[in-house]
C-alpha cells in the first residue's frame, strides 16, 4: 500500500503550528483546539484538522489537544525530535544574520562548521566555532557527518560549493545565493531568492493597485 503523498503547504503549516504550540507552552497554556492553533497560524481550523489528519488522529473530542504532547508529535513528524548537524557557507551579511539567529539552534539544527573566503574572517570564532577556508570544506563536512549544508554566497561560487557539499556527504541543501543549482535526485534542495520573492510582492503590488485581482499563492 502507497504512503499517502503530503502536500508541501501541509508540511510548512505544521512547522507554523508547531511555532505556536512552543509559544503557548512557554505561555503554560495546557489544552487547546483547531480553532486556537487555526488563529494563531492564520488558517482556518478545517485546515488544521486536515493538515494533521495526514499523520493520524490527535487530541480528544469535546477536550481539545495537549498543547505539550501536540508539540512533541508534531516536532517528531517534521523530524525535529533530533539534532541536525549544519555546515554554513559563506559568512557575509546574511551568512552572519543566519548564523546568529536563535531559531535554528531552538529547534535542533546545530552548526558544526562555517567557511569563508576571506582571510580576515579566517582563524576568528562565531560561537565557538571556528571560520575555516573553503579548501577544508569536504574533509571537515565529511568528518562531522554533516546532514545540511546552507549557501551563503554570491552566485559564481554556488554550484562549485554545492557540488562540494555533496561529494561530502550531505543530504540536503539550503540555497540563498540568487542561482538555480543543480545536485542529483537524492539531494534535497531548498532555494531561497530574496529578490525574486520581492519582484513577486510589487507585481502583486501593482495589480491591486491597477484593480486587478492577481491569482496568488496562499502563505503556505
Amino acid at each position: 500500500m502507497r504512503a499517502p503523498k503530503i502536500p508541501e503547504a501541509t508540511i510548512t503549516r505544521l512547522s507554523v503550528y508547531s511555532r505556536y504550540l512552543m509559544k503557548m507552552k512557554r505561555q503554560g497554556k495546557i489544552t487547546t483546539s483547531s480553532p486556537d492553533i487555526a488563529q494563531g497560524a492564520g488558517v482556518n481550523p478545517a485546515q488544521v484538522r486536515k493538515d494533521l489528519s495526514f499523520f493520524g488522529e490527535f487530541g480528544t473530542r469535546g477536550v481539545g489537544y495537549n498543547v505539550e504532547q501536540l508539540n512533541w508529535d508534531v516536532l517528531k513528524i517534521l523530524s525535529l525530535d533530533e539534532e541536525w548537524s549544519v555546515a554554513l557557507v559563506g559568512f557575509g551579511h546574511l551568512g552572519h544574520a543566519v548564523a546568529m539567529h536563535r531559531v535554528f539552534k531552538e529547534r535542533g539544527f546545530n552548526f558544526t562548521s562555517i567557511f569563508d573566503r576571506d582571510p580576515e574572517k579566517i582563524g576568528t570564532k562565531v560561537k565557538d566555532i571556528e571560520i575555516l577556508p573553503m579548501e577544508q570544506l569536504e574533509k571537515v563536512v565529511a568528518q562531522n557527518h554533516t546532514r545540511i549544508g546552507i549557501i551563503t554566497t554570491p552566485a559564481d561560487s554556488a554550484q562549485a560549493i554545492a557540488d562540494s557539499l555533496v561529494r561530502a556527504g550531505v543530504q540536503a541543501i539550503l540555497n540563498f545565493a540568487p542561482v538555480h543549482l543543480s545536485v542529483p535526485e537524492t539531494i534535497e534542495l531548498r532555494e531561497v531568492d530574496l529578490a525574486v520573492n520581492l519582484e513577486v510582492l510589487t507585481f502583486h503590488m501593482e495589480m491591486q493597485r491597477q484593480g486587478f485581482a492577481s491569482s496568488r499563492p496562499a502563505n503556505f
